[in-house]
């Protein structure tokens, strides 16, 4: 594959990407938090044609992964951002719970050990 452009010319990466340096650490936590979040999401089948991509193996992984960083930012991105965070954390949890055959018992699904308990 070719770096090259259609007209022939090779892209200006500098100009299309943004410096890293100057995306704030809230946008950094975010976007990861989103992404964890609807990864999760399509594991747990929520997603179009959903059982096809079920997965609760890479759910709880990804939940985990979301209620450690969830967890672990709240204090330094502010309840604004931190709130909805925690709101689809605790759906994405409780959506677990619905699609586990065995349910785990209260305090030990995904992500539990960061967040508590999660009662719907």
């Amino acid at each position: 594959m070719s770096d090259a452009t259609p007209t022939g010319e090779t892209p200006d990466f500098d100009t299309m990407t943004r410096d890293i340096a100057d995306v704030p650490a809230v946008e950094v936590i975010t976007t990861v938090a989103v992404h964890l979040m609807s990864s999760a999401a399509v594991n747990l089948g929520l997603a179009e044609e959903g059982e096809a991509h079920k997965d609760l193996d890479e759910a709880r992984k990804l939940i985990t992964a979301l209620a450690g960083l969830v967890t672990a930012s709240a204090t330094e991105i502010s309840n604004f951002h931190a709130g909805p965070l925690r709101d689809g954390l605790k759906s994405l949890q409780l959506a677990f719970r619905e699609a586990s055959v065995v349910p785990d018992q209260p305090g030990q699904g995904p992500g539990e050990k960061y967040t508590g308990p999660v009662f719907g």
